[in-house]
């Protein structure tokens, strides 16, 4: 089973072409997709409230891979608003009880920064990590590329077997330390994560400029690039039951349309049915407005 979304739902233009559609944007998302990432809580730890609406709102079928606060994956380099450690972890695995009751969870996402290489110590904040979630699925992304050299590559992906992360395959622009190469493997017989960020080499070196949001994940991938990727996904569901593939590359606006092309690649539908767009609100017939 392949199940194809985007990183975040507010910021798709293209999936909400009227004011009935931005009403509620996660409810017209998941007609579209039946995955999200939620990007906003590696910002802040959310609200219950938060994540209950969002939990009643999408379909129950519907997956969440929720991101790791950033306190929890050393981006904040030490500073918290939490009186330490342990109760940040919980303040953040307690956030996650409305979309575990409801059975929607797919995986909590561990992005580690490109400056957490492959050392003793960071091999120890893996293991930390882990034990603080558990009973919850985690996936573990790295973005230094000395876990997948070629002499580290197998033993990284036998820890990640050995702790049990799910290994999220990346597919990003090869811009040197700081970004890692596409490892097509699978770590977890069950579930395997794969992002998209896209291919801008110069864009992804754009981290603490005013516009990096707008460069960063700058890209569209072409059909021969999607192509080659069905390929490697209907590899990967030999390794894994599940895969949910995210994609990221919406500097641009690409990503729905990126995704969608793949969804049909792979002869899948929507969960509405169809790819055919609805008539906006302001053309639907004057009579079915009266009802």
């Amino acid at each position: 089973m392949i199940h194809i979304g985007l990183a975040g739902w507010g910021d798709h233009d293209s999936l909400y072409p009227d004011k009935g559609s931005t009403k509620n944007k996660l409810k017209t998302y998941s007609e579209w997709f039946p995955a999200v990432e939620v990007d906003s809580s590696f910002y802040a730890v959310q609200p219950l409230r938060n994540m209950e609406k969002w939990a009643g709102d999408t379909p129950d079928a519907f997956r969440f891979v929720v991101k790791a606060y950033q306190g929890m994956t050393g981006h904040t380099r030490g500073r918290i608003p939490f009186e330490d450690e342990a109760s940040m972890y919980k303040a953040f695995c307690d956030s996650l009880e409305p979309i575990v009751a409801a059975g929607k969870l797919e995986a909590v996402l561990f992005q580690y920064p490109p400056w957490f290489d492959c050392t003793r110590e960071h091999v120890d904040k893996l293991r930390e990590a882990k034990a603080r979630m558990d009973g919850f699925t985690c996936a573990l992304e790295f973005r230094h590329r000395s876990w997948f050299e070629p002499q580290m590559r197998e033993k990284t992906l036998e820890f990640m077997r050995a702790e049990g992360w799910i290994h999220s395959v990346c597919d990003e622009p090869q811009a040197g330390a700081g970004s890692i190469p596409i490892v097509e493997a699978s770590t977890d017989d069950e579930l395997t994560v794969v992002r998209f960020h896209g291919r801008n080499v110069e864009g992804w070196h754009s981290s603490g400029q005013p516009n990096w949001r707008d460069v960063r994940y700058l890209y569209r991938y072409n059909e021969l690039e999607l192509q080659e990727w069905t390929d490697r996904l209907r590899r990967l569901q030999k390794l894994s039951r599940r895969l949910c593939v995210i994609f990221n590359n919406n500097s641009g606006g690409d990503a729905a349309d990126n995704a969608k092309r793949l969804m049909q690649m792979l002869q899948q539908l929507p969960p509405r049915g169809s790819f055919e767009a609805h008539a906006p609100d302001d053309e639907m017939p004057e009579q079915l407005k009266l009802f």
